[in-house]
């Protein structure tokens, strides 16, 4: 996978869990994909991740419940 920041194809996805929320309303994410490039060590979400995780965020189930796991697909 060519590196959006540096342009090598060193770039790799990897899956991480991520925490959204505050400490009364928090939920978290999982298999998250995440670009890592071991040539710049940048790490970056696309832009269809992004709009991925801002449905997610949006939605009514995850935004009434506490802690809940959600799995990104």
């Amino acid at each position: 996978m060519i590196c959006d920041i540096c342009g090598t194809d060193h770039a790799k996805t990897r899956y991480i869990s991520r925490i959204y929320g505050n400490k009364k309303n928090s939920y978290i994410i999982e298999n998250v994909p995440v670009v890592s490039c071991t040539n710049c060590g940048e790490s970056y979400l696309t832009a269809e991740t992004m709009k991925n995780l801002d449905k997610i965020k949006k939605s009514k189930h995850y935004e009434e419940k506490s802690y809940p796991t959600a799995q990104f697909v």
